[in-house]
């Protein structure tokens, strides 16, 4: 089952050019490579503006939510690892924020699902049946390049006139006067994936304080302050590598929960993770390829 993204050439003209880089074999076989491959690039006959992009089913990084600290940091570490790549390949996204990283359903969903009902089976005829990320390890994408650019590697100090991305927080993009002064992407990216970790991760769960102040780095207020994604990714294997494996196990207790939501779903998770220790499940689920 395949998924196909019309773009306007004249309104996203890099998109098909680094989608179609990030998707070459050179570059595809790394295994650092997140950015979603695109399976064919369709001309349409009648408009020389559009084109056809045909890429696989994704599904929401978070749908179904995460169950495990150790679940959260395999996300995290192939998210970071992933633009860190782009960077390393002197492209900025410029818009990796929540919505624009996915997961492979592939793999929990090995039937898959109807894609527009997708609780519901291909056929509609049931409820679609999925494993968790401990038992089926997961591989997550980074998508939509239409805001993206890449740069001469020549150029040591790469510039470009901002452009406002889905997360309006951005704080360099606060003061309107100086959103038409050429500015450093990379930086940017740093915030939105800092801010994707504070919103959906440290806001939303328990229990994930070992992540807050290398997140309260990548979303200083001052760009230059904010580590690159090399440092990123070199802080936040050295803090996860320190996790023991009962941390790593333990649910990811949401902060909106009530009392007797928490403790039911807590007698289920100790049932299901002694059930995962006995099948000998890592945990950290990091898919094989």
């Amino acid at each position: 089952m395949v998924m196909l993204k019309r773009i306007l050439k004249t309104r996203h003209p890099w998109e098909v050019e680094i989608s179609k880089m990030f998707s070459s074999e050179a570059l595809r076989s790394d295994s650092r490579n997140h950015c979603v491959s695109v399976l064919d690039v369709l001309e349409d006959p009648h408009d020389e503006d559009t084109v056809l992009l045909v890429l696989p089913l994704l599904r929401e990084y978070n749908d179904p939510p995460l169950d495990t600290v150790g679940e959260a940091v395999e996300f995290l570490h192939q998210v970071f690892q992933g633009i860190h790549f782009m960077h390393e390949n002197h492209v900025a996204h410029r818009d990796c924020m929540n919505l624009n990283v996915m997961m492979d359903p592939s793999a929990m969903y090995p039937d898959l699902y109807h894609p527009s009902i997708r609780f519901c089976t291909p056929d509609l005829k049931g409820i679609a049946k999925y494993f968790t990320r401990t038992e089926r390890p997961t591989k997550y994408y980074i998508i939509d390049f239409g805001l993206s650019r890449a740069f001469d590697p020549a150029d040591h100090n790469p510039k470009v006139v901002p452009i406002l991305g889905g997360d309006k927080s951005v704080p360099e993009f606060q003061d309107k006067s100086r959103l038409l002064e050429p500015q450093d992407p990379f930086p940017t990216d740093v915030y939105y994936l800092g801010n994707l970790v504070r919103e959906d991760f440290l806001q939303a769960y328990y229990g994930l304080h070992f992540l807050d102040a290398l997140v309260a780095d990548m979303v200083q207020s001052d760009p230059t302050k904010r580590p690159p994604m090399n440092e990123v990714v070199s802080r936040f294997e050295d803090t996860s590598s320190k996790l023991r494996h009962w941390k790593l196990r333990s649910r990811l207790v949401a902060r909106r929960e009530t009392g007797m939501v928490t403790f039911l779903k807590n007698v289920r998770h100790i049932f299901r993770t002694v059930k995962f220790i006995v099948r000998r499940y890592a945990p950290i689920p990091t898919p094989t390829s």
